[in-house]
Parts: structure tokens; sequence; C-alpha cells
């Protein structure tokens, strides 16, 4: 396929307003759309909030007549009726002569159908421009959509020797003011956030985002809880939001006590495959794209190993902390250095006095 300069500046501008939807959307992907005519830029649009019009009916309805112009858009249209009326009709409707498409989408009420839709219509497609950065604006949607699966990252924070507490536990803070803002993004930016009991009566953490200064779509807060352990009084059930309590206890005066609380408490039977179950029941029942897990060193070192984890965001602070503090993860003892879990290091950054890693397994 051959591309033009101006359809790279033009898919590249699509893909930095999709990027405008990214504490908005949720669970929709985020998508951004241009339209040109001549070589310029006539309208512009991308889905900023879900329920509300796509980027593609934003851009239309931004222009007056988009009569032979060019399309650019990130995602493939859609063509199924959801929260909103499909796209690829109103495209059609208002007789553009080119799509050009970044990527096709994954889910499989579209899956190529709105490509087929708009050549039937006579309208002039392609696709694969800047795909990858297309792909990168919604791994969570994608990663739903092919294996039913949240995109999981676990945040972590550590010392520049890999420890996270010190041997009593305190922790409060390692990392700068300014890697805790950062952290409060990402949770911004996630569809859930999920800790242990363990963690959370240890921490009595919140798990909200605040402070940003930026409207975005409150995280739902999940709590692995096999015993139902968790107090009454955490501070999780005072703070607006919804709470899932995932457990294997049918202790149902306490599940009731919780759902009194405001909570949704899942039962799911015990497996070896538990935690598997559970996000898979967060992805199918909850819609949840982009996983973000706060939790202990035991917790996080169970997910690695049972290959549920995308993604490392680890904050490194610029302090010791010796011998007797705790890991960063705990995983079974290897033998071999063979065995030893390989990462890709995807980005390193300075925030505040430290150093934030962004890691892929």
């Amino acid at each position: 396929m051959t591309w033009t300069a101006q359809d790279f500046q033009f898919m590249s501008r699509a893909i930095q307003l999709a990027k405008r939807g990214r504490y908005s959307c949720d669970p929709n992907p985020r998508v951004g759309c241009v339209i040109s005519r001549d070589n310029q830029v006539i309208s512009e649009g991308w889905h900023a909030v879900t329920g509300q019009a796509h980027a593609e009916i934003n851009a239309l309805n931004n222009c007056n007549d988009v009569s032979g112009a060019t399309v650019y858009v990130t995602l493939e249209p859609c063509t199924h009726q959801g929260r909103t009326p499909p796209c690829v009709e109103a495209l059609i409707n208002s007789k553009v002569a080119d799509v050009i498409i970044a990527m096709t989408d994954p889910n499989p009420l579209v899956a190529g159908s709105s490509i087929k839709k708009l050549e039937n219509a006579g309208i002039n497609v392609k696709q694969g421009l800047l795909e990858t950065e297309a792909r990168k604006l919604n791994p969570g949607f994608i990663k739903r959509m092919t294996q039913h699966l949240p995109y999981t990252r676990i945040k972590m924070a550590m010392s520049l020797d890999g420890r996270t507490a010190l041997a009593n536990g305190e922790s409060q803070w390692i990392s700068s003011e300014l890697s805790r803002r950062d952290v409060h993004r990402l949770r911004a930016a996630s569809s859930a956030v999920l800790t242990s009991v363990e963690t959370l009566i240890k921490d009595d953490a919140s798990l909200n985002a605040r402070g940003l200064g930026f409207d975005f779509k409150p995280a739902i807060r999940v709590v692995v809880d096999r015993t139902l352990k968790i107090s009454a009084q955490a501070k999780i059930f005072s703070i607006p939001g919804q709470v899932i309590i995932y457990t294997e206890s049918d202790n149902d005066a306490r599940i009731n006590e919780l759902e009194n609380l405001g909570a949704a408490v899942v039962h799911l039977p015990w497996s070896a495959l538990w935690l598997k179950d559970i996000f898979l029941h967060l992805a199918q029942e909850f819609e949840i794209n982009e996983l973000m897990v706060e939790a202990g060193a035991t917790f996080s070192g169970v997910l690695i190993e049972q290959e549920l984890v995308d993604e490392l965001v680890v904050y490194m602070a610029p302090v010791l902390l010796g011998n007797d503090a705790n890991p960063l993860v705990r995983l079974k003892q290897l033998e071999k250095l063979n065995d030893a879990k390989r990462l890709e290091i995807v980005d390193v950054r300075q925030v505040g006095k430290d150093l934030r890693f962004t890691l892929t397994l």
C-alpha cells in the first residue's frame, strides 16, 4: 500500500485526537477521526464519552458538506447498533469518497464487515496506515475482544535495591509525590483497579483517583477476598463508586452485610484457575478493558506466574532500604537462569526524583 505525506499527517492527527478520550470513553475504544478535502482538514472529531457520538459522527457533525472527502479513522467504523447508531451508515449517507482505516475492529460484531459495506456503497477503502500506533491506543479493548481478558498492568514502587517496604511493613512513602500523582492518572485511565484483601487490610487503601484537575470516568474498584475478611469499616466503602468483591465464601450473613454497604459480591467456586476466572468475569460481565493491579509482592508474583499480567509500571526511588526489607515480587525459586522471566523495557522516564519503567511480559 502506498501512502502520501498527507495520509501520514492526517492519520497521525486522528491518533492524537483519539487520546483525548483516554479518561472518559471506557469501555468503548479510543477513536479519532479527520476528514480532508483537497489535502486540507475540513473537520475532525473523537469519541469523548461512552453512550455519546462516536468519532466519525462528531467529525461529520462538525462540517456541513463532506461529499467527495477522505475520512481518516483510527479504527474501523462500527456497523452494529450499540449504545449509538452504526457509524458506517452515516459515512455512506454523507457521500464521502474515501475512507482510510488504521486498523480493523477486533469486535466480532464488526471485524471487517464495515469495510465490505463501504466498498459495496462505492466508497474506496484502504487500511493499515499507522496500524501499530493505532493498536497502542486500545490494548485493553483489543485483548478483551480477542482473548476475553483485560489488559493487566501491575503498578509497583521500589527502592534502588529493589525493596518495597521495611521489614515491619512501613512503605509510605518510598516514591515521590509526583510519582504518586502519576499513579492517580494511571488509575483514572483504567477500567478497574484491583487489589488483594491482604493489601486492603494493611493499607486501608481507597483505590480511587483524586486531585487530578480534570474529569474522568471513575474506575471500578475490585477486591479479591477468598474468605470475606474485609472489614465493614474499610475506607473503600465510604468513597463513592462501584466496588466488586470476588470470593469463594458462601457466608450469606457477610455477603448481605457487604452488599448493604453498596458492594457487589461475586461468588466464584475455587479452582486452580480461580484468578483467571475472576479476570474472565471482569472482562465479560463488566467490560473491563484495562485492569490496574496494586497489591503486595506475593499476590503480584502469583499473577505473574499464572501469566495474567501484560505490563509492569515500576517507580524506582533513589533510596536504599537494605537486605531485610520486603522484595518487589515473590516468585518461585529458580534452578536455572534460563528459566528467568525476561521482560521488555518499552519506556523509561523521570518522574520527579524517581524513574518510571514500563515493561511488558
